[in-house]
Protein backbone atom coordinates (compact mmCIF):
# COMPACT_ATOMS: atom_id res chain seq x y z
CA UNK A 1 0.00 0.00 0.00
CA UNK A 2 1.59 3.47 -0.34
CA UNK A 3 3.22 4.80 2.35
CA UNK A 4 1.23 8.21 1.92
CA UNK A 5 -2.23 6.60 2.06
CA UNK A 6 -1.35 3.97 4.85
CA UNK A 7 -0.23 6.90 7.23
CA UNK A 8 -3.72 8.79 6.37
CA UNK A 9 -5.91 5.57 6.57
CA UNK A 10 -3.83 4.72 10.14
CA UNK A 11 -4.64 8.91 11.40
CA UNK A 12 -8.17 8.33 10.39
CA UNK A 13 -8.72 5.49 12.55
CA UNK A 14 -7.06 6.71 15.41
CA UNK A 15 -9.21 9.71 14.70
CA UNK A 16 -12.06 8.04 15.46
CA UNK A 17 -10.97 6.75 18.51
CA UNK A 18 -10.33 10.14 19.67
CA UNK A 19 -13.98 11.06 19.03
CA UNK A 20 -14.83 8.37 21.16
CA UNK A 21 -12.85 9.71 23.65
CA UNK A 22 -14.23 13.38 23.48
CA UNK A 23 -17.92 11.76 23.23
CA UNK A 24 -17.10 9.75 26.58
CA UNK A 25 -15.84 13.08 28.34
CA UNK A 26 -18.12 15.61 27.39
CA UNK A 27 -21.81 12.89 28.26
CA UNK A 28 -20.10 11.22 31.17
CA UNK A 29 -21.11 12.64 34.68
CA UNK A 30 -18.60 11.27 37.46
CA UNK A 31 -15.39 13.31 37.39
CA UNK A 32 -13.66 9.99 37.36
CA UNK A 33 -14.41 10.06 33.30
CA UNK A 34 -15.18 13.73 32.45
CA UNK A 35 -12.54 15.04 34.70
CA UNK A 36 -9.89 12.61 35.31
CA UNK A 37 -10.04 10.70 32.07
CA UNK A 38 -9.54 7.36 33.45
CA UNK A 39 -11.09 5.90 30.42
CA UNK A 40 -10.14 4.84 26.97
CA UNK A 41 -10.99 3.90 23.25
CA UNK A 42 -9.89 1.53 20.62
CA UNK A 43 -10.75 -0.40 17.05
CA UNK A 44 -10.73 -4.08 16.95
CA UNK A 45 -11.23 -5.65 13.75
CA UNK A 46 -13.34 -8.42 13.49
CA UNK A 47 -11.19 -11.60 14.94
CA UNK A 48 -10.44 -9.21 17.99
CA UNK A 49 -7.17 -7.75 16.61
CA UNK A 50 -6.45 -4.00 17.62
CA UNK A 51 -6.47 -2.24 14.71
CA UNK A 52 -5.95 1.78 16.34
CA UNK A 53 -6.44 3.27 19.80
CA UNK A 54 -6.28 6.87 21.18
CA UNK A 55 -3.15 7.92 23.45
CA UNK A 56 -5.63 7.21 26.77
CA UNK A 57 -4.81 4.17 29.36
CA UNK A 58 -2.01 2.02 28.69
CA UNK A 59 -3.31 -0.85 31.20
CA UNK A 60 -6.73 -0.23 29.45
CA UNK A 61 -5.61 -0.71 25.72
CA UNK A 62 -2.96 -3.24 26.27
CA UNK A 63 -5.15 -5.92 28.48
CA UNK A 64 -7.91 -5.49 25.51
CA UNK A 65 -5.66 -5.93 22.75
CA UNK A 66 -4.15 -9.05 24.25
CA UNK A 67 -8.06 -10.57 25.11
CA UNK A 68 -10.55 -9.21 22.77
CA UNK A 69 -9.98 -11.92 19.93
CA UNK A 70 -11.14 -14.48 23.09
CA UNK A 71 -13.79 -12.16 23.46
CA UNK A 72 -15.66 -11.44 20.69
CA UNK A 73 -15.40 -15.23 19.18
CA UNK A 74 -18.42 -17.18 18.32
CA UNK A 75 -21.02 -14.44 19.45
CA UNK A 76 -24.31 -13.98 17.18
CA UNK A 77 -23.45 -10.06 16.79
CA UNK A 78 -26.12 -8.31 15.06
CA UNK A 79 -26.41 -5.00 14.06
CA UNK A 80 -27.01 -2.32 17.62
CA UNK A 81 -25.76 -4.59 19.88
CA UNK A 82 -23.47 -3.59 22.46
CA UNK A 83 -21.66 -6.37 25.07
CA UNK A 84 -20.36 -5.40 28.05
CA UNK A 85 -18.12 -7.14 30.22
CA UNK A 86 -15.88 -6.25 33.57
CA UNK A 87 -14.36 -10.01 34.51
CA UNK A 88 -10.65 -9.75 34.78
CA UNK A 89 -10.10 -13.03 34.06
CA UNK A 90 -11.79 -12.97 30.70
CA UNK A 91 -9.49 -9.77 29.42
CA UNK A 92 -10.64 -7.34 32.00
CA UNK A 93 -8.03 -5.21 34.38
CA UNK A 94 -10.17 -5.06 37.64
CA UNK A 95 -14.07 -4.59 38.60
CA UNK A 96 -14.71 -0.92 38.11
CA UNK A 97 -13.21 -0.69 34.55
CA UNK A 98 -16.21 -2.04 32.45
CA UNK A 99 -16.15 -2.44 28.78
CA UNK A 100 -18.69 -1.88 26.07
CA UNK A 101 -17.96 -3.48 22.44
CA UNK A 102 -19.95 -2.97 20.24
CA UNK A 103 -19.93 -4.60 16.44
CA UNK A 104 -19.58 -2.49 13.09
CA UNK A 105 -21.45 -4.29 10.27
CA UNK A 106 -20.83 -3.62 6.14
CA UNK A 107 -24.06 -4.86 5.25
CA UNK A 108 -24.92 -7.98 6.68
CA UNK A 109 -21.25 -8.75 7.08
CA UNK A 110 -19.31 -8.27 10.63
CA UNK A 111 -16.33 -5.64 9.62
CA UNK A 112 -14.98 -4.65 13.12
CA UNK A 113 -15.89 -3.17 16.21
CA UNK A 114 -15.78 -0.26 18.59
CA UNK A 115 -14.83 -0.42 22.23
CA UNK A 116 -14.85 1.78 25.22
CA UNK A 117 -13.24 0.73 28.97
CA UNK A 118 -14.31 2.99 31.62
CA UNK A 119 -13.76 3.57 35.46
CA UNK A 120 -17.11 3.38 37.39
CA UNK A 121 -15.89 4.15 41.25
CA UNK A 122 -18.74 2.14 42.56
CA UNK A 123 -19.08 -1.01 41.07
CA UNK A 124 -20.73 -2.91 44.08
CA UNK A 125 -18.05 -3.61 46.41
CA UNK A 126 -19.18 -2.62 50.33
CA UNK A 127 -16.25 -0.32 50.73
CA UNK A 128 -17.14 2.91 49.02
CA UNK A 129 -15.03 3.71 45.88
CA UNK A 130 -14.98 0.04 45.07
CA UNK A 131 -11.15 -0.61 45.66
CA UNK A 132 -11.03 -2.61 48.75
CA UNK A 133 -8.20 -4.25 50.91
CA UNK A 134 -9.71 -7.59 49.35
CA UNK A 135 -8.96 -11.02 49.20
CA UNK A 136 -11.28 -12.71 46.89
CA UNK A 137 -12.31 -11.28 43.65
CA UNK A 138 -16.13 -11.39 45.05
CA UNK A 139 -15.42 -9.06 47.49
CA UNK A 140 -14.63 -6.64 44.93
CA UNK A 141 -18.01 -5.65 43.70
CA UNK A 142 -19.87 -6.93 40.71
CA UNK A 143 -18.41 -9.55 38.30
CA UNK A 144 -20.18 -8.93 35.01
CA UNK A 145 -19.56 -12.18 32.48
CA UNK A 146 -19.90 -10.99 28.96
CA UNK A 147 -23.75 -10.10 28.59
CA UNK A 148 -25.87 -8.10 26.04
CA UNK A 149 -26.00 -4.29 27.47
CA UNK A 150 -28.40 -3.53 24.13
CA UNK A 151 -29.30 -6.13 22.03
CA UNK A 152 -30.76 -5.28 18.47
CA UNK A 153 -30.64 -1.39 19.71
CA UNK A 154 -32.86 -2.48 22.74
CA UNK A 155 -31.75 -1.90 26.25
CA UNK A 156 -32.07 -4.77 28.55
CA UNK A 157 -33.70 -3.69 31.54
CA UNK A 158 -32.41 -6.09 34.01
CA UNK A 159 -28.85 -5.97 33.15
CA UNK A 160 -29.42 -1.87 33.04
CA UNK A 161 -31.21 -1.38 36.49
CA UNK A 162 -29.02 -3.64 38.45
CA UNK A 163 -26.27 -1.61 36.83
CA UNK A 164 -27.87 1.50 37.52
CA UNK A 165 -29.27 0.70 41.23
CA UNK A 166 -32.64 1.45 40.35
CA UNK A 167 -36.03 0.06 39.37
CA UNK A 168 -36.74 3.06 36.74
CA UNK A 169 -35.97 3.09 33.52
CA UNK A 170 -31.89 3.08 32.97
CA UNK A 171 -31.54 6.34 31.15
CA UNK A 172 -32.87 7.95 34.45
CA UNK A 173 -30.67 6.71 36.86
CA UNK A 174 -27.62 9.19 37.27
CA UNK A 175 -25.85 6.48 38.36
CA UNK A 176 -26.18 4.68 35.16
CA UNK A 177 -25.25 7.78 33.28
CA UNK A 178 -22.06 6.64 32.42
CA UNK A 179 -22.58 3.45 31.10
CA UNK A 180 -24.63 5.36 28.67
CA UNK A 181 -22.05 7.60 27.95
CA UNK A 182 -19.89 4.52 26.86
CA UNK A 183 -23.05 3.41 24.95
CA UNK A 184 -23.46 6.54 23.22
CA UNK A 185 -18.82 6.27 22.44
CA UNK A 186 -19.27 3.29 21.14
CA UNK A 187 -22.28 3.39 18.88
CA UNK A 188 -21.21 7.12 17.22
CA UNK A 189 -17.59 4.94 16.45
CA UNK A 190 -19.31 2.47 14.73
CA UNK A 191 -21.41 5.15 12.88
CA UNK A 192 -18.00 6.94 11.66
CA UNK A 193 -16.35 3.64 10.88
CA UNK A 194 -19.01 2.36 8.78
CA UNK A 195 -19.26 5.49 6.67
CA UNK A 196 -15.52 4.85 6.17
CA UNK A 197 -15.72 1.35 5.39
CA UNK A 198 -18.63 2.60 2.52
CA UNK A 199 -16.32 4.99 1.21
CA UNK A 200 -13.47 2.24 0.43
CA UNK A 201 -15.71 -1.03 0.36
CA UNK A 202 -15.27 -4.16 3.07
CA UNK A 203 -12.23 -5.72 1.25
CA UNK A 204 -10.53 -2.42 1.27
CA UNK A 205 -10.90 -1.86 4.90
CA UNK A 206 -9.58 -5.54 5.29
CA UNK A 207 -6.46 -5.12 3.12
CA UNK A 208 -5.65 -1.53 4.52
CA UNK A 209 -5.49 -3.40 7.88
CA UNK A 210 -3.76 -6.15 6.87
CA UNK A 211 -0.69 -3.43 5.34
CA UNK A 212 -0.95 -1.68 8.28
CA UNK A 213 -0.18 -4.55 10.80
CA UNK A 214 2.44 -5.88 8.67
CA UNK A 215 4.02 -2.47 8.40
CA UNK A 216 3.82 -2.16 12.16
CA UNK A 217 5.47 -5.48 13.06
CA UNK A 218 8.57 -4.80 10.65
CA UNK A 219 8.60 -1.51 12.79
CA UNK A 220 9.01 -3.33 15.73
CA UNK A 221 11.27 -6.08 14.68
CA UNK A 222 13.45 -3.11 12.94
CA UNK A 223 13.52 -1.67 16.74
CA UNK A 224 14.13 -5.09 18.41
CA UNK A 225 17.43 -5.65 15.81
CA UNK A 226 19.19 -2.79 17.81
CA UNK A 227 19.38 -4.29 20.96
CA UNK A 228 21.98 -6.75 21.82
CA UNK A 229 21.28 -10.63 21.44
CA UNK A 230 21.39 -12.22 24.76
CA UNK A 231 19.66 -12.84 28.28
CA UNK A 232 18.64 -9.63 30.45
CA UNK A 233 17.35 -10.68 33.98
CA UNK A 234 16.09 -7.85 36.57
CA UNK A 235 14.07 -8.21 39.74
CA UNK A 236 12.27 -6.21 42.51
CA UNK A 237 9.80 -6.59 44.93
CA UNK A 238 6.01 -5.04 45.65
CA UNK A 239 5.84 -3.70 49.36
CA UNK A 240 3.16 -6.05 50.50
CA UNK A 241 -0.08 -7.58 49.63
CA UNK A 242 -2.17 -6.24 52.25
CA UNK A 243 -2.64 -9.01 54.07
CA UNK A 244 0.59 -9.65 55.89
CA UNK A 245 2.88 -10.48 53.04
CA UNK A 246 5.97 -8.30 52.43
CA UNK A 247 8.66 -8.12 50.06
CA UNK A 248 7.22 -10.01 47.18
CA UNK A 249 9.66 -10.83 44.66
CA UNK A 250 8.57 -9.95 40.80
CA UNK A 251 11.49 -11.11 38.62
CA UNK A 252 11.53 -11.37 34.52
CA UNK A 253 13.89 -12.59 32.18
CA UNK A 254 14.02 -11.15 28.89
CA UNK A 255 15.83 -13.06 25.99
CA UNK A 256 16.52 -11.21 22.23
CA UNK A 257 17.36 -13.27 19.58
CA UNK A 258 17.33 -11.53 15.87
CA UNK A 259 14.58 -8.79 16.09
CA UNK A 260 12.23 -10.97 18.09
CA UNK A 261 11.93 -10.79 22.09
CA UNK A 262 10.48 -13.00 24.72
CA UNK A 263 9.99 -11.71 28.06
CA UNK A 264 9.71 -14.95 30.99
CA UNK A 265 8.67 -13.94 34.28
CA UNK A 266 9.62 -17.77 35.94
CA UNK A 267 10.77 -16.56 39.59
CA UNK A 268 8.09 -14.12 40.12
CA UNK A 269 6.22 -14.87 43.41
CA UNK A 270 2.91 -17.12 43.82
CA UNK A 271 -0.20 -15.36 43.74
CA UNK A 272 -1.14 -13.72 47.48
CA UNK A 273 -3.68 -13.76 49.77
CA UNK A 274 -4.03 -9.93 49.29
CA UNK A 275 -5.29 -8.24 45.94
CA UNK A 276 -1.74 -7.24 43.77
CA UNK A 277 -2.37 -10.30 41.58
CA UNK A 278 -2.99 -9.60 38.25
CA UNK A 279 -4.56 -11.86 35.25
CA UNK A 280 -2.21 -12.74 32.07
CA UNK A 281 -3.73 -9.54 30.20
CA UNK A 282 -2.97 -6.77 32.62
CA UNK A 283 1.26 -8.04 33.25
CA UNK A 284 0.95 -8.05 28.68
CA UNK A 285 -0.21 -4.51 28.82
CA UNK A 286 2.62 -3.34 30.84
CA UNK A 287 4.81 -5.51 28.87
CA UNK A 288 3.38 -4.06 25.43
CA UNK A 289 3.32 -0.40 26.81
CA UNK A 290 7.41 -0.40 27.56
CA UNK A 291 8.22 -1.79 23.65
CA UNK A 292 5.74 0.66 22.76
CA UNK A 293 7.98 3.30 24.08
CA UNK A 294 11.06 2.06 22.49
CA UNK A 295 9.23 3.72 18.90
CA UNK A 296 8.45 7.26 18.06
CA UNK A 297 5.39 8.30 18.37
CA UNK A 298 4.24 7.83 14.12
CA UNK A 299 4.41 3.81 14.55
CA UNK A 300 0.73 2.69 14.39
CA UNK A 301 -0.66 1.22 17.67
CA UNK A 302 -1.86 -1.64 15.93
CA UNK A 303 -1.61 -5.78 16.49
CA UNK A 304 1.00 -6.34 14.03
CA UNK A 305 2.97 -3.91 16.19
CA UNK A 306 3.34 -6.68 18.89
CA UNK A 307 3.69 -9.69 17.17
CA UNK A 308 7.63 -10.11 17.81
CA UNK A 309 7.46 -10.21 21.27
CA UNK A 310 6.57 -13.76 23.24
CA UNK A 311 4.99 -13.17 27.08
CA UNK A 312 5.01 -16.38 29.02
CA UNK A 313 4.07 -16.58 33.01
CA UNK A 314 3.84 -19.28 35.51
CA UNK A 315 -0.34 -20.00 36.24
CA UNK A 316 -0.64 -18.98 39.70
CA UNK A 317 1.37 -16.82 39.41
CA UNK A 318 1.43 -12.61 40.76
CA UNK A 319 1.12 -11.82 37.30
CA UNK A 320 -0.92 -14.60 35.66
CA UNK A 321 -3.40 -15.39 38.33
CA UNK A 322 -6.03 -17.88 38.90
CA UNK A 323 -9.89 -17.15 39.66
CA UNK A 324 -11.01 -16.43 42.39
CA UNK A 325 -7.68 -14.39 43.16
CA UNK A 326 -8.62 -10.56 44.27
CA UNK A 327 -7.19 -8.19 41.33
CA UNK A 328 -8.03 -4.75 42.54
CA UNK A 329 -4.30 -3.89 43.05
CA UNK A 330 -2.96 -5.81 40.43
CA UNK A 331 -4.51 -3.77 37.60
CA UNK A 332 -2.93 -0.21 39.08
CA UNK A 333 0.43 -1.46 41.43
CA UNK A 334 1.50 -4.81 40.22
CA UNK A 335 0.90 -3.48 36.50
CA UNK A 336 3.75 -0.29 37.29
CA UNK A 337 6.22 -2.92 39.18
CA UNK A 338 6.05 -4.95 35.95
CA UNK A 339 6.85 -1.95 33.72
CA UNK A 340 9.64 -1.14 36.34
CA UNK A 341 11.51 -4.94 36.02
CA UNK A 342 10.96 -4.75 32.26
CA UNK A 343 12.76 -1.48 31.70
CA UNK A 344 15.37 -2.89 34.12
CA UNK A 345 16.18 -5.54 31.57
CA UNK A 346 15.82 -3.09 28.80
CA UNK A 347 17.98 -1.07 30.55
CA UNK A 348 21.06 -3.54 30.20
CA UNK A 349 20.05 -4.25 26.60
CA UNK A 350 20.20 -0.37 25.66
CA UNK A 351 22.65 1.20 27.87
CA UNK A 352 21.47 5.05 28.10
CA UNK A 353 18.21 4.33 26.28
CA UNK A 354 16.01 3.83 29.46
CA UNK A 355 15.08 6.06 31.84
CA UNK A 356 15.38 5.38 35.83
CA UNK A 357 12.28 4.10 37.69
CA UNK A 358 9.68 6.63 38.01
CA UNK A 359 6.93 6.36 41.10
CA UNK A 360 6.05 3.23 40.40
CA UNK A 361 2.65 3.50 41.87
CA UNK A 362 -0.32 4.74 41.46
CA UNK A 363 -0.86 5.94 45.09
CA UNK A 364 -5.33 5.34 44.85
CA UNK A 365 -7.04 6.45 47.48
CA UNK A 366 -11.03 5.71 47.26
CA UNK A 367 -13.22 6.95 49.77
CA UNK A 368 -16.76 7.85 50.08
CA UNK A 369 -20.11 7.22 52.33
CA UNK A 370 -22.55 4.16 51.75
CA UNK A 371 -25.72 6.36 52.48
CA UNK A 372 -26.69 4.35 55.98
CA UNK A 373 -28.64 6.48 58.47
CA UNK A 374 -29.84 8.93 55.98
CA UNK A 375 -26.36 10.70 55.06
CA UNK A 376 -25.91 11.36 51.45
CA UNK A 377 -24.42 8.84 49.73
CA UNK A 378 -20.68 9.34 47.39
CA UNK A 379 -17.83 7.69 45.96
CA UNK A 380 -14.27 8.85 45.68
CA UNK A 381 -11.42 7.45 43.42
CA UNK A 382 -7.99 9.05 42.93
CA UNK A 383 -5.16 8.18 41.58
CA UNK A 384 -2.18 10.38 42.52
CA UNK A 385 0.95 11.92 40.60
CA UNK A 386 4.46 11.92 41.22
CA UNK A 387 8.26 11.71 40.03
CA UNK A 388 9.57 10.28 36.67
CA UNK A 389 13.03 8.82 36.42
CA UNK A 390 15.78 10.86 34.89
CA UNK A 391 17.04 10.21 32.18
CA UNK A 392 20.14 10.49 30.29
CA UNK A 393 18.92 13.86 28.46
CA UNK A 394 17.90 15.38 31.31
CA UNK A 395 15.63 15.61 34.85
CA UNK A 396 12.67 13.53 35.15
CA UNK A 397 9.61 15.59 35.21
CA UNK A 398 8.12 16.08 38.71
CA UNK A 399 4.18 15.44 39.70
CA UNK A 400 3.44 14.21 36.65
CA UNK A 401 1.45 10.92 36.12
CA UNK A 402 3.48 7.58 34.62
CA UNK A 403 3.63 4.78 32.38
CA UNK A 404 0.18 3.00 33.40
CA UNK A 405 -1.51 5.55 33.93
CA UNK A 406 -2.59 8.80 32.42
CA UNK A 407 -5.07 9.74 33.86
CA UNK A 408 -5.17 13.94 35.40
CA UNK A 409 -5.90 14.66 38.93
CA UNK A 410 -9.63 15.92 39.95
CA UNK A 411 -9.78 19.63 40.12
CA UNK A 412 -9.39 20.78 43.46
CA UNK A 413 -12.71 23.03 42.33
CA UNK A 414 -13.95 20.01 41.27
CA UNK A 415 -13.58 17.90 43.80
CA UNK A 416 -15.00 19.83 46.84
CA UNK A 417 -17.82 21.11 44.79
CA UNK A 418 -18.76 17.06 44.50
CA UNK A 419 -17.55 15.49 47.52
CA UNK A 420 -17.29 16.18 51.59
CA UNK A 421 -14.12 17.30 51.17
CA UNK A 422 -11.66 20.16 51.67
CA UNK A 423 -8.22 20.68 49.89
CA UNK A 424 -5.54 21.55 52.86
CA UNK A 425 -2.11 21.02 50.78
CA UNK A 426 -1.46 20.49 47.21
CA UNK A 427 2.25 21.36 45.98
CA UNK A 428 5.36 19.64 45.10
CA UNK A 429 7.35 17.22 47.60
CA UNK A 430 10.22 19.13 46.73
CA UNK A 431 13.84 17.08 47.07
CA UNK A 432 11.53 13.62 46.43
CA UNK A 433 13.39 13.11 43.13
CA UNK A 434 16.93 10.81 43.30
CA UNK A 435 20.05 12.49 43.23
CA UNK A 436 22.29 11.84 39.88
CA UNK A 437 23.69 14.42 37.13
CA UNK A 438 19.71 14.53 35.98
CA UNK A 439 17.81 14.03 39.10
CA UNK A 440 14.55 12.01 39.47
CA UNK A 441 11.42 14.22 39.33
CA UNK A 442 9.57 15.69 42.58
CA UNK A 443 6.37 13.57 43.55
CA UNK A 444 3.30 15.70 45.65
CA UNK A 445 2.03 16.00 48.13
CA UNK A 446 -1.79 16.13 48.78
CA UNK A 447 -3.59 16.77 52.39
CA UNK A 448 -7.85 16.30 52.29
CA UNK A 449 -9.84 17.58 55.62
CA UNK A 450 -13.01 15.63 56.10
CA UNK A 451 -16.07 17.30 56.05
CA UNK A 452 -18.52 14.14 57.04
CA UNK A 453 -18.02 11.05 58.58
CA UNK A 454 -16.05 8.67 55.48
CA UNK A 455 -14.14 5.16 54.83
CA UNK A 456 -11.66 5.34 53.01
CA UNK A 457 -9.43 2.80 51.44
CA UNK A 458 -5.39 3.11 50.24
CA UNK A 459 -4.15 0.97 47.94
CA UNK A 460 -0.59 2.06 47.41
CA UNK A 461 3.17 1.02 46.49
CA UNK A 462 6.52 2.41 47.24
CA UNK A 463 6.28 3.19 50.73
CA UNK A 464 9.21 0.63 51.73
CA UNK A 465 10.90 0.08 48.81
CA UNK A 466 12.37 3.38 46.63
CA UNK A 467 12.09 3.65 42.94
CA UNK A 468 15.42 2.92 41.63
CA UNK A 469 18.07 4.95 39.92
CA UNK A 470 20.12 4.57 37.18
CA UNK A 471 24.08 4.15 35.98
CA UNK A 472 24.67 5.43 39.43
CA UNK A 473 21.82 7.55 40.19
CA UNK A 474 20.09 7.54 43.13
CA UNK A 475 16.75 6.17 44.56
CA UNK A 476 14.16 8.73 44.73
CA UNK A 477 11.98 9.14 48.21
CA UNK A 478 9.46 6.31 48.98
CA UNK A 479 5.88 7.69 49.57
CA UNK A 480 4.31 8.24 52.54
CA UNK A 481 0.54 7.78 54.05
CA UNK A 482 -0.57 9.89 57.07
CA UNK A 483 -3.69 10.62 58.84
CA UNK A 484 -3.95 13.36 61.00
CA UNK A 485 -0.16 13.10 61.16
CA UNK A 486 0.04 9.78 61.68
CA UNK A 487 1.53 6.88 59.66
CA UNK A 488 -0.62 4.56 57.75
CA UNK A 489 0.89 1.21 55.90
CA UNK A 490 0.66 0.98 51.90
CA UNK A 491 -2.42 -1.21 51.55
CA UNK A 492 -4.89 0.26 54.89
CA UNK A 493 -9.42 0.86 55.06
CA UNK A 494 -10.38 3.54 57.79
CA UNK A 495 -13.05 5.08 59.22
CA UNK A 496 -12.33 9.51 58.92
CA UNK A 497 -14.39 11.99 61.19
CA UNK A 498 -15.11 15.65 60.10
CA UNK A 499 -11.56 17.26 60.50
CA UNK A 500 -9.57 14.61 59.95
CA UNK A 501 -7.08 15.53 57.68
CA UNK A 502 -5.19 12.35 55.12
CA UNK A 503 -1.91 13.43 53.23
CA UNK A 504 -0.87 11.26 50.74
CA UNK A 505 2.90 12.41 49.53
CA UNK A 506 3.57 10.57 46.62
CA UNK A 507 7.42 9.17 45.64
CA UNK A 508 10.12 11.04 43.71
CA UNK A 509 11.99 9.71 40.60
CA UNK A 510 14.95 7.99 40.78
CA UNK A 511 18.33 9.59 39.32
CA UNK A 512 20.49 8.95 36.61
CA UNK A 513 24.16 9.02 36.25
CA UNK A 514 26.54 10.51 38.69
CA UNK A 515 26.87 13.95 39.82
CA UNK A 516 30.07 16.02 40.18
CA UNK A 517 31.12 15.71 43.04
CA UNK A 518 30.56 11.50 42.59
CA UNK A 519 32.52 11.32 39.42
CA UNK A 520 35.19 13.33 40.55
CA UNK A 521 35.32 11.37 43.85
CA UNK A 522 35.59 8.13 41.60
CA UNK A 523 38.24 9.78 39.64
CA UNK A 524 40.63 10.37 43.11
CA UNK A 525 40.07 6.99 43.94
CA UNK A 526 41.17 5.42 40.64
CA UNK A 527 44.65 8.05 40.57
CA UNK A 528 45.04 7.05 44.17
Amino acid sequence: MDPVQLSIFANRLAGICDEMGALLRASALSPNIKDRLDFSCAIFDAAGGLCAQAAHIPVHLGSMAYAMADLVEGRDWRPGDLLVVNDPYLGGTHLPDVTVVAPVFAGERLAAFTVTRAHHANIGAHSPGSMPVSRTLDEEGLVIAPQWLKREGDWQLPLSRRLGEGDELPLDVPRFADFAAQASACEAGARRLAALIGERGLEALRASLDALNTYGERRMCQRLADLADGEYRFSDVMDDDGQGRFDIPLVVTLRVEGDGAELDFTGTADQVSGNINCPLSVAAAAAYYCFRCLLPDDAPSCAGLFRPIALSAPAGSLVNARRPGAVAAGNVETSSRIVDVVLGALAQALPGEIPAASQGTMNNLAMGESGEGGARPWDYYETMAGGMGGHRHGDGLAAVHSHMTNTLNTPIESLEEHYPLRVRRYGLRRGSGGEGAHRGGDGIERELEFLAPASFTLLTERRRHRPWGLEGGGPGAAGENRLNGEALPPKFTGHARPGDRLLLASPGGGGYGLTENEQKNREIGKVS
